[in-house]
């Protein structure tokens, strides 16, 4: 057996045996990275106001495809708010706020994740980087100063430059502590899963919205670790997957 292919079977949890930090009794680490204090947050359309995303669920699965090719059109603000609670939407806090359910089932509710964003063009929003803060369902504008994103993107993307051309680009990181606080050295096959859960959300999301998107794997890590400001330890690029209105389609 090849070395790797260990991780696709499960391991009986020997994390668990040698003592998590869940059965230590320590708290678990926040359910999302925290902004500065006095960050001036953007808000977003809330659930409740949603106007989009009534196409027939059989239909956007039989419409589901990989979609390389975006229009020049704008995505709206209620548009991208929609596609964040699809994908990391926080419906409840519970257990004293230190766990929470969302729009995607994640391992013991742990969901390790952050949402970036890389916004060419919705309607409203300055084009640049910007975290979710899925709990306040609100944007954070990151002050880094990186010109040219939209290339820099592809070019991390090793050459696929279509990853920095849609409406706005999805980058996806984990902090693997929050899942190894519960599950030790089993996280991995937890985390991965868990992130597909998330970007298959934003395929049928984008389709009931009548735009598309393309999951991408294939990235240099560090230079995508650096162009969002991450260290590539506590916290790693994961996935990413750009979002536009249909242009000329190409099937996946």
């Amino acid at each position: 057996m090849k070395s790797y292919r260990k991780y696709f079977r499960n391991q009986s949890l020997p994390g668990m045996e040698v003592g998590t930090d869940q059965i230590k009794g320590l708290l678990p680490p926040p359910v999302q990275k925290p902004c500065p204090k006095g960050a001036q947050l953007i808000d977003l359309v809330a659930p409740d106001q949603f106007t989009v995303g009534n196409m027939p669920l059989i239909d956007a699965i039989n419409n589901r495809k990989s979609r390389r090719k975006f229009s020049d059109q704008p995505l709206t603000l209620e548009e991208l708010s929609f596609l964040l609670w699809s994908t990391q939407g926080v419906k409840r806090l519970f257990r004293d706020g230190l766990v929470t359910l969302r729009t995607v089932p994640s391992g013991g509710a742990m969901h390790p994740f952050e949402t970036y964003l890389l916004v060419n063009r919705v309607k409203g929003v300055e084009a640049g980087l910007y975290r979710y803060m899925a709990v306040e369902h609100k944007l954070y504008p990151l002050p880094i100063d990186a010109p040219d994103l939209d290339q820099k993107i592809g070019v991390a993307c090793k050459g696929q430059t279509f990853a920095g051309q849609g409406a706005v680009t999805f980058i996806w990181t984990v902090r693997p502590c929050r899942t190894e606080w519960r599950y030790g050295d089993d996280s991995l096959k937890d985390v991965l899963m868990s992130v597909g859960h998330i970007c298959q959300n934003l395929y049928l999301a984008c389709e009931s919205i009548h735009a598309g998107t393309c999951a991408i794997v294939a990235y240099q890590q560090e230079l995508l670790d650096d162009l969002i400001g991450v260290d590539g330890y506590d916290e790693i690029a994961l996935y990413l997957a750009p979002v536009g209105k249909y242009g000329q389609e190409q099937d996946s």
